[in-house]
């Protein structure tokens, strides 16, 4: 009895020991933030070249010339992105069969290349990023 509770008042360790259990849930958390938050980036990153490449298709007169407006719009530009690659990117400009005046473009990444899909088994977002942008012309 007397052995037991020497063992039950030394406390020698208990630091370590909890660090052990709680060390490798914690890092898991980490690292599953850091993977999200580089999807999220490259998310929000595909929204603003849907945004910036509608904005730029306003400007056409019909659906041919803003589709040509935006294909300009993406080869020229500079995409300095650390997580985007410029020839993984498809951008489409459709008009909406039941309002003539009004469009939309929609934009397809493949984030294959991202480093996060080789890290975890546990369920991630579609590989495919899809983002769009209305555009309404003229008045009400």
């Amino acid at each position: 009895m007397i052995v037991f509770n020497r063992f039950r008042s030394n406390e020698r360790g208990a630091a370590a020991i909890e660090f052990a259990i709680v060390a490798p849930i914690f890092l898991l958390v980490i690292l599953t933030l850091i993977a999200y938050a580089i999807y999220l980036t490259a998310a929000h990153s595909v929204q603003q070249i849907t945004a910036d490449a509608a904005r730029t298709a306003v400007a056409g007169l019909s659906a041919k010339e803003r589709e040509t407006l935006v294909d300009n719009f993406i080869s020229a530009s500079t995409l300095n992105h650390p997580l985007l690659q410029k020839d993984k990117i498809q951008i489409t400009v459709t008009t909406d069969p039941d309002n003539v005046n009004q469009f939309t473009v929609t934009t397809e990444y493949d984030s294959n290349n991202l480093p996060i899909w080789n890290l975890y088994t546990f369920p991630l977002p579609e590989h495919m990023i899809r983002r769009f942008a209305t555009i309404r012309m003229g008045g009400i």
